[in-house]
């Protein structure tokens, strides 16, 4: 049986062909203007699931950034504050060491006990340092670091530590261990000094309690340098964090971007395409009067 091709069933078929050069030229139109090779999921599944998942590498990547900034300030403040305690200990240990001195009457040893009195406080106060609001010294308590006790105990035992995560499969510490530190009680740097304070007002030899001091200083000077060694670690952490934020940008841009002079070319392409279809079409489909008349 053979079928009749109307003029009706020729401008249907030449009216969808021109239709679909058309989307086309459109498509590509709209390609040129934004450079997205996706603008809608159905355009390419696969890379649509390729450019969500480098998105979400680069939502974490971001934070982990954000954690590093974060890192960063805790362990300055912390930094800081030893830096104050380093200082405080550097003229501890010369007035125990001028106060050793047999020649030194009794008013100048009251003297130096009560400027040692004076620094004992500071560094109570440097060990009980906040940062945005939150003990450096003693992990996740609401507590100060070092309560009021003759001498101060630490509060922080058996709390967790503050850390922050720097990758998705490391985490730094970023407060100090106030105990190991300072101590805690009888042995602590607090002590250590209002002894010196106390053997001072009663005459009593002090230099025995030169060694304590040194003790009490190294200690204090071992924190600082494992706060420097974590700070190294976080400067490392943020090399490579910026390194893979530009290197999951570029693969992103790989995706969902489209290359401007192979898109200038499609178009160019898919306009002499359209042109020449709508050539064709007026050339075949040429309506008469009598096209009318029927």
């Amino acid at each position: 049986m053979l079928n009749r091709v109307t003029n009706l069933t020729m401008s249907a078929n030449a009216q969808r062909t021109l239709q679909t050069q058309q989307a086309k030229l459109a498509e590509l139109q709209d390609k040129a203007t934004s450079l997205n090779k996706i603008s809608r999921p159905s355009d390419d599944p696969a890379a649509t699931a390729q450019a969500l998942a480098t998105r979400s590498l680069q939502a974490a990547n971001a934070q982990y950034g954000r954690n590093i900034d974060d890192g960063n300030s805790w362990l300055t403040a912390a930094d800081s504050a030893l830096e104050q305690a380093t200082n405080v200990m550097h003229r501890v240990k010369d007035l125990t060491v001028m106060a050793g001195n047999g020649s030194l009457n009794q008013s100048g040893k009251d003297a130096i006990a009560a400027e040692l009195e004076s620094l004992n406080q500071d560094l109570v106060s440097i060990a009980n340092s906040q940062h945005l609001g939150r003990n450096i010294f003693a992990g996740n308590t609401d507590k100060p670091a070092f309560n009021d006790a003759v001498p101060p105990t630490y509060n922080g035992a058996g709390i967790n530590p503050v850390e922050r995560r720097i990758s998705a499969t490391q985490t730094v510490r970023v407060d100090a261990d106030g105990e190991a530190i300072f101590g805690s009680g009888a042995g602590s740097v607090f002590d250590v000094v209002s002894k010196i304070a106390a053997d001072l007002r009663t005459g009593t030899d002090i230099s025995p309690r030169v060694a304590d001091v040194d003790t009490a200083f190294k200690n204090i000077v071992n924190g600082r340098a494992e706060i420097g060694t974590r700070q190294a670690q976080l400067e490392r952490a943020g090399n490579v964090n910026t390194e893979l934020e530009a290197s999951l940008d570029a693969q992103r841009t790989g995706i969902e971007k489209a290359d401007l002079g192979s898109v200038i070319m499609d178009l160019k392409l898919q306009e002499t395409n359209y042109q020449v279809a709508l050539a064709a079409t007026a050339r075949v489909l040429q309506p008469t009067l009598m096209d009318f008349l029927r």
